[in-house]
């Protein structure tokens, strides 16, 4: 859902093709697979025009990977994230959406300290751990493999800069500088894809001014 504000990973990808395609947003702040799998059908259908859908990209394991015992409305089970995963793919493709059309992301690390003072600041608990959205990002991956979907591993790309805490704003949601590599990440995987698409209509200095019907119908 935060992808379309201002910096955002949705937005700047949605910059980067204006006049190519259409980029949707329908991410649902708070929401897990197992609500997402309910409403998937509802979101993308055959009737709205998945035969022209360049790529889909399916972005959970932040809150499936709650604690069960501090956080048991959002947690989702292992062994049912990567099921509702794979049966989303499997809905996906029964709408005329390949595989080779869908990107999985795993859930970005969590910087514990940081997402502490939050939940402290909410009088809660620490209400997640790195090393337990490490095993939901694992899951997310073999999911790709298993279904030949592409996948963006984030929790492993972003530790790889051994600080990763300038990635999240609050240490679990992304920062600016989050968004971009996300953003960046994304685009060297859908570029191939896209950068053959023409722009729609021509550029305005190629419309035949005393034709534009010439031009434009």
């Amino acid at each position: 859902q935060f992808s379309f504000q201002e910096n955002g990973w949705g937005a700047s990808l949605a910059e980067r093709l204006v006049r190519k395609c259409d980029v949707v947003n329908r991410g649902l702040s708070g929401y897990n697979t197992r609500w997402a799998k309910l409403i998937l059908p509802r979101l993308i259908t055959k009737s709205s025009g998945a035969e022209s859908t360049v790529a889909v990209t399916i972005f959970f394991g932040a809150n499936d990977s709650a604690l069960k015992d501090l956080n048991p409305k959002q947690h989702v089970p292992l062994e049912e994230y990567a099921a509702n995963l794979k049966s989303m793919i499997q809905y996906l493709k029964s709408v005329d959406v390949t595989e080779d059309r869908i990107i999985l992301i795993t859930p970005p690390p969590l910087q514990e300290s940081a997402w502490e003072k939050e939940c402290l600041a909410k009088g809660d608990k620490l209400n997640r751990c790195n090393a337990t959205t490490g095993e939901y990002a694992q899951a997310c991956v073999q999911v790709a493999r298993d279904c030949g979907t592409d996948v963006l591993d984030l929790w492993t790309l972003m530790q790889k800069n051994q600080d990763f805490s300038s990635y999240l704003s609050d240490g679990l949601h992304l920062s600016t500088k989050g968004n971009s590599f996300v953003a960046a990440q994304l685009w060297s995987r859908l570029e191939k894809k896209l950068s053959a698409l023409p722009s729609l209509l021509p550029y305005w200095r190629d419309v035949d001014h005393t034709n534009p019907e010439a031009s434009l119908l």
